[in-house]
């Protein structure tokens, strides 16, 4: 079946996983950015957003045969704003090849327009084919024959893939941070698109805008308090600190303070200390002990709540604990909101997070700068205690499927077959993921230096069973995978990352 052939230049929609199409053109990404392996693909800079990402090209539709279709079933006000802003790029287009046209000698042909190609699915892929003449089309203006081949009808054999691209280690779309590009005009489409879930039930869900319409983030002026430095706050805290925030911090152990005062912070000598000079005081702590101590201890954060003052609480903990602790914020006049974070140290230095929310929701919109600089999308799960139940849900899940990835591998030795060629196999099928990958790789890799500590996870097992049990309806597999990361925890394994539950089967 022919396929269309896309140039540097087409303006273009372009799917992302769940997201709706959005116009964009292909554009050539930095010389230092690699080109996924797997299914061909195009580099596509999104109008409006300012977004870059690799795109398969079943996933691409040309720009002007599908402009109605998808007018008709995207109505947002920033899709209609990106579907201006092509406009006014193609009225440039124009103007510009009017401009050169009559600058041409009268005796001066102008030169046909390249027509669109079509291809054969076995056809090579762009960069074997194009024209060499032809300009990389980076920045705002195009040539004046993209808009002439933009003109054509649609190629026969176009067909939309509807399904949504799979969290794919060999397919992903890319910061341009990655090549030293300013990353403010470079996140991806998922930190710009605002996505709008319908209500299952009595929990209104809404994915935040993660980022300002002009493609960057524009700190609050509000002071902000972070408490805990750990694998995830440090990570929470730069991003911050780079994103303009005016941050204080403040941790039990004061020596990784030191840092952040080098880039910027400022020094909070106790929990209360922080709350009474800050107006938004996050805290992001180990367990629901350590959360408790944080607030109700000796100089902690209830000593320095004031009427207006704001707390959010990051850390994974039971919704009891989350109950009780906005109760006693709010006692005193504080608002309260938790927070907790799905991800690792790697996203959380990368500001890919996804945080969820709930509470109060005034408190979610004032910290909506300080979200879209630590994670790539937020949701607002209604009232105080829903995130605290979703996030052990999410964790429930993820430290059952790595104790089946570690029990999987070791079945695997233990019946003579190959652990590489599992995890080979594993990255081709259903199950693909950068999880999968970068876990295996690690455990056959004896490299199990913490991302997401193996306590935790086991934490978050036992607090999500107790969840369970007050629901009362059965966690079999996660009373099961439970049980592997407490033989782990015997084996002097706590400390080390969740993938180290790996050595529970092999002692």
């Amino acid at each position: 079946m022919a396929t269309v052939h896309l140039r540097v230049g087409d303006l273009v929609w372009g799917k992302l996983g769940r997201y709706p199409p959005w116009p964009g053109k292909v554009v050539s990404p930095p010389k230092d950015l690699k080109k996924p392996r797997g299914k061909k693909c195009h580099f596509v800079k999104f109008f409006g957003t300012e977004d870059h990402a690799w795109i398969k090209v079943e996933q691409l539709k040309p720009y002007h045969p599908h402009k109605e279709e998808m007018i008709k079933i995207n109505k947002g006000k920033r899709f209609q704003q990106a579907v201006d802003a092509v406009e006014d790029f193609l009225k440039k287009a124009k103007g510009k090849e009017q401009s050169s046209e009559g600058k041409l000698d009268s005796k001066a042909k102008k030169a046909p327009s390249k027509p669109l190609k079509i291809l054969e699915e076995d056809d090579e892929d762009l960069s074997a084919l194009r024209d060499p003449s032809e300009k990389d089309l980076t920045d705002s203006d195009p040539e004046s024959s993209t808009a002439e081949r933009l003109a054509g009808g649609p190629g026969t054999g176009f067909k939309w893939e509807s399904s949504p691209v799979k969290d794919d280690p060999h397919f992903h779309h890319f910061l341009l941070s990655q090549s030293e590009k300013p990353a403010s005009s470079m996140e991806p489409i998922s930190k710009r698109l605002k996505i709008i879930e319908e209500d299952s039930g009595s929990t209104s869900i809404q994915a935040a805008d993660s980022t300002a319409i002009n493609g960057s983030i524009t700190p609050t002026d509000k002071r902000i308090g972070f408490l805990g430095l750990g694998l995830m706050g440090s990570g929470i805290v730069s991003n911050l600190l780079k994103m303009g925030h005016v941050v204080t911090v403040w941790n039990r152990t004061a020596e990784k303070c030191d840092l952040f005062i080098q880039e910027g912070a400022r020094l909070g000598r106790t929990p209360a200390e922080v709350v009474s000079m800050c107006d938004v005081t996050f805290s992001c702590v180990s367990d629901p002990k350590a959360a408790r101590d944080l607030v109700l201890g000796p100089s902690g954060v209830l000593q320095g709540i004031r009427p207006g003052k704001c707390y959010v609480e990051m850390s994974t903990v039971d919704p009891e604990t989350i109950t009780e602790l906005s109760q006693v914020i709010t006692s005193r006049g504080g608002r309260f909101l938790e927070a907790p974070v799905a991800g690792s140290q790697q996203l959380s230095n990368e500001g890919m997070l996804v945080i969820l929310a709930a509470g109060d929701r005034s408190v979610y919109e004032d910290c909506s700068s300080c979200f879209q600089a630590m994670g790539k999308t937020s949701f607002f799960l209604g009232e105080a205690g829903n995130a605290a139940r979703m996030m052990l849900i999410l964790n429930m899940v993820q430290g059952s499927f790595m104790a089946t990835i570690a029990e999987g591998l070791t079945l695997a030795q233990a019946t003579g077959q190959s652990q590489q060629t599992l995890l080979d196999i594993l990255c081709q099928g259903q199950m693909a993921s950068t999880f999968v990958d970068q876990k295996c790789q690690n455990i056959l890799q004896g490299n199990f230096k913490p991302d997401y500590y193996l306590k935790h996870i086991q934490k978050d097992l036992r607090l999500a069973i107790s969840m369970g049990d007050t629901a009362n309806h059965p966690t079999p597999m996660a009373a099961a995978a439970n049980e592997v990361y407490k033989r782990a925890k015997a084996l002097d394994q706590s400390d080390n990352d969740m993938s180290a539950v790996y050595r529970a089967y092999i002692h």
